[in-house]
């Protein structure tokens, strides 16, 4: 605006006072003039001043608008490259939340499951312990044979360090079966002591896992056999069959009412099922044992498994190890077969078998499964599964502390698969080695030797197409175990007779164990 008015004024002097040209001028013109000059050139300098005070205000007002600009574009820069960093620090702070959630919860889920870290610790207190017992039993074998030692020996320890052995924390799992079996026939014992079902005896520990040679770990299977008892105002009458066939197929369990007028004066508490009218039985106490598990007379087999597994599923909240592991019942028409389960999905197979005992003797009439296509419910067949549990826990009292012979069985068992020969037929070889070899040759040391043992005593015994059985009429059964009368006077029995009136199952069974040598000696050759 300033320098407007500077330039209109200029003008405007140029137009109203043009010089006079050629003329002279008088004094008085003259001087008017020259005052006149002096004001114009006074204004021009105040104009001038003013301009280049007023240009100096703008350029500040501009100096300074910049600079606050400049300012505002710093402070943003500032405050985007905070809020950078203020996401680069939420970002981080969320994934350390994260991590420590994450953590939690991993420890969380271990808590439930100490089962698997005990059974990991145990395991590896089992593996060490007999580690040291190895050493130990290798220097004794080298002292006790000083300067003189044995070749075949010495292949003997050789090829036992070679073979990978199942890895099996039988200790552990053992005692948590037990457990669990124990507290389930403990809360039966709470809830259904006075009601009319068979009475659960304590369970006895049978079958290859306890008795310390299963082949494998993986399908390892816990037997339990479940002895019965008859509940009050019943008993128990044992038929062994009409065949005369021994151990007996075809035996079964007759249920008979007797009479508890007098106990039910005495006690007060149950009614006497023969001599109580049956309204009143109704009314007051229920079906009998021969209303509920039974089939005519008879105790049902397939009756008495459907209503244990319905008992061990109402009963598994109340168990203890409930919290550790997940329980299912498996299908079976027979027994009692549970799959547990834990956190880290490792399994525990159970089995449960039921069974009256014979007198005072180790052989019970078992629900277990026969070979024959059907078999009917009613059926309860003469087992020997407590006597074969109670020889292997006799021989490894009598046995030395480093013997073999649950190795050599183990072994031999190893190598069956895919073959027509049963585990029973080996175990049935080695029974009765063990009572005709001394135990003391049953050591580390002598493990190549008895292995061959084992094999030529089955080639003979194909040879002859003949297996005894081990418990009837064998006179080398210890005293310890204890067989009923008609075992010790039966003629021996011939597991091996289908082979003599087969021809070709003969054959096929010579071919066959021409496999299990070459098996044999590639296990101990390669270790697996």
């Amino acid at each position: 605006m300033a320098a407007t008015k500077f330039l209109a004024l200029v003008a405007q002097t140029i137009i109203q006072h043009p010089q006079m040209v050629g003329d002279e001028l008088d004094e008085a013109t003259h001087e008017r003039m020259q005052q006149r000059a002096e004001q114009l050139s006074q204004e021009m300098t105040r104009l001038l001043q003013e301009l280049e005070q007023r240009s100096q205000e703008q350029m500040l007002q501009e100096l300074e608008q910049r600079s606050q600009e400049q300012s505002g574009l710093a402070w943003g820069a500032l405050l985007f490259a905070a809020l950078q960093q203020w996401q680069l620090w939420a970002i981080a702070g969320v994934l350390v939340l994260l991590c420590r959630l994450c953590w939690w919860l991993r420890k969380r889920s271990h808590e439930p499951d100490s089962s698997s870290e005990e059974e990991s610790s145990s395991s590896d207190r089992e593996q060490e312990e007999e580690e040291e017992q190895e050493q130990e039993e290798e220097q004794e074998e080298e002292e006790s044979e000083g300067e003189d030692p044995d070749n075949e020996r010495d292949l003997g320890r050789i090829f036992a360090k070679r073979i990978q052995w199942p890895a099996q924390n039988l200790a552990y799992r053992s005692r948590v079966v037990e457990e669990v079996v124990g507290d389930l026939l403990r809360v039966f014992h709470e809830v259904l002591s006075n009601d009319v079902f068979p009475v659960l005896q304590t369970a006895i520990r049978v079958g290859s896992t306890f008795e310390g040679w299963s082949p494998r770990e993986d399908d390892a299977v816990y037997r339990l056999l479940v002895p019965l008892k008859p509940p009050r105002g019943h008993a128990f009458h044992l038929e062994l069959g009409t065949t005369g066939e021994m151990p007996a197929k075809d035996s079964c369990i007759r249920v008979e009412l007797v009479c508890t007028c007098m106990s039910e004066r005495l006690a007060g508490e149950m009614l006497c099922f023969l001599h109580q009218p049956e309204e009143e039985l109704r009314r007051n106490q229920g079906p009998s044992l021969l209303g509920t598990l039974c089939t005519g007379s008879y105790l049902d087999v397939q009756k008495t498994a459907c209503w244990f597994q319905n008992f061990v599923r109402l009963a598994w909240v109340k168990v203890p190890q409930s919290r550790r592991y997940k329980m299912k019942v498996l299908p079976s028409s027979r027994s009692c077969k549970l799959q547990l389960t834990n956190a880290s999905r490792r399994t525990l197979f159970i089995e449960m078998m039921f069974g009256v005992q014979q007198g005072d003797s180790d052989i019970f009439l078992s629900s277990q499964t026969t070979e024959a296509i059907f078999t009917p419910s009613t059926m309860w067949p003469e087992d020997c599964a407590v006597a074969e549990a109670k020889f292997f826990t006799h021989m490894a009292r009598q046995a030395p502390h480093d013997s073999f012979h649950l190795k050599c069985l183990q072994l031999c068992t190893r190598i069956l698969v895919g073959t027509s020969f049963s585990t029973y037929t080996v175990k049935t070889v080695v029974m009765h080695l063990l009572t005709t070899i001394p135990l003391s040759g049953w050591r580390r040391k002598h493990f190549l030797l008895r292995l061959q043992d084992i094999m030529r005593y089955l080639h003979c015994c194909l040879e002859e197409k003949r297996l005894d059985h081990f418990f009837l009429g064998n006179e080398r059964v210890p005293e310890e175990i204890s067989l009923p009368p008609d075992f010790q006077a039966a003629a021996p029995l011939n597991l091996f007779q289908c082979l003599a009136e087969d021809p070709a199952a003969h054959a096929k069974a010579l071919r066959e164990l021409d496999e299990l040598q070459d098996r044999l000696t590639r296990l101990l050759f390669y270790g697996h």
